[in-house]
């Protein structure tokens, strides 16, 4: 059954622990069964212009709203146990186990694939493979750097993958490219 859960975050600066926003589309059977967005207060408000530039979010849209710590418990029962995708995958994951150490939060259970990763098996001729290319490719429109549409870029983009090679879940499209799901921590 094609089950995952595609995140996306986006930060307020270099730093992996400034995410000012988290997207997560749930897939259950490869139909989206849920999906969230949230604007996050940075641990620093410090925001980058470049950053900002990217994606819109400014410190004041902000300053107001939760850290991740207090989200967290909301959060982490919709990742653990589950597959995580997301497009350049070692950014996303890197963000969140960033997060889980600087406010010495209790980790998900999780593995993850990435969807560069899986595109380029798939479709091996596009001119790149960044989300919007890909997600172009595929006939799907959304607002790039924007968590939510993001992450539902990526769910489009997993779904057309086990479409395309007829794999049902993503363990199977990940063997059959000749990929491997990745812990999101190593146990020891």
């Amino acid at each position: 059954m094609l089950d995952f859960t595609a995140i996306d975050f986006e930060t307020a600066n270099k730093y992996a622990n400034s995410a000012c926003s988290l997207a997560a589309v749930t897939v259950h059977g490869g139909a989206v069964s849920d999906e969230a967005y949230t604007l996050i207060q940075p641990p620093f408000m410090v925001f980058s212009p470049d950053n900002i530039r990217i994606h819109g979010i400014t410190p004041e849209q902000v300053r107001s709203k939760a850290k991740f710590d207090a989200l967290w418990p909301a959060i982490r029962p919709h990742l653990d146990g589950r597959i995580l995708v997301a497009h350049y995958a070692v950014f996303d994951t890197r963000v969140l186990r960033s997060l889980i150490k600087t406010y010495g939060l209790q980790p998900p259970s999780a593995s993850y694939a990435c969807t560069v990763e899986i595109s380029r098996r798939v479709w091996p001729d596009l001119p790149n493979h960044k989300l919007d290319t890909v997600a172009a490719y595929l006939g799907f429109s959304f607002r790039h750097h924007q968590a939510l549409d993001d992450a539902r870029a990526c769910a489009h983009i997993v779904r057309e993958a086990a479409k395309k090679t007829g794999t049902s879940s993503v363990e199977d499209l990940l063997d059959q490219l000749g990929l491997s799901l990745k812990p999101l921590y190593e146990t020891t």
